[in-house]
């Protein structure tokens, strides 16, 4: 049983976080590419964004948008 644990531990420390500790190592050397990671997931971020913004701007254009006034029943 110690084994699947131990192998579940080397597949972490050795395989998927192998990325994370080159940046690691890389963080005093340049910054740019230490916050790699950073950088990535701030640019999915803003496409995301915009995709959204445009979806938005085409529904509000084709007046999609049911804008009738209506309050819940218990107001």
């Amino acid at each position: 049983m110690k084994e699947i644990f131990y192998a579940i531990q080397d597949l972490f420390e050795n395989v998927l976080f192998m990325p994370f500790n080159i940046l690691r190592e890389v963080e005093l050397e340049n910054w740019w590419i230490s916050n790699f990671m950073t950088w990535f997931f701030v640019a999915i971020f803003l496409i995301c964004f915009v995709y959204w913004m445009i979806q938005l701007k085409i529904f509000h254009d084709n007046n999609e948008e049911d804008k009738s006034i209506s309050s819940h029943s218990y107001l």
